[in-house]
């Protein structure tokens, strides 16, 4: 990643930490899998339920607002850099001869 351009940094890094979220999520959906399973009663194995639903629901919508966090950075770096490119082309070094 040493040549890598910054905004290729920043969706890489967003990639990692969407990843990282989802399996948090998934994780502690299955907790409440489980805990559904061992529920002694009706009313409480549909409540663990609908948490480990809404729990999957919270977690991806955390992580499709992470990842276009980090697209709307990374898409305003590289145009920052565009634009600073085309305001300031590079000089030519202009050789003065001695006459």
């Amino acid at each position: 990643m040493a040549d890598a351009d910054l905004d290729v940094v920043i969706r890489h890094f967003a990639k990692q930490q969407n990843k990282g979220l989802m399996a948090a999520a998934k994780s502690r959906r299955d907790r409440y899998i489980s805990l559904a399973a061992k529920a002694k009663d009706r009313e409480t194995k549909e409540r663990y339920k609908q948490i480990a639903k809404n729990t999957m629901l919270q977690g991806a919508a955390a992580a499709k607002r992470l990842q276009i966090s980090a697209d709307n950075a990374a898409d305003s770096y590289a145009r920052s850099m565009r634009n600073a490119a085309e305001a300031h082309p590079a000089e030519k070094t202009v050789k003065k001869t001695k006459t």
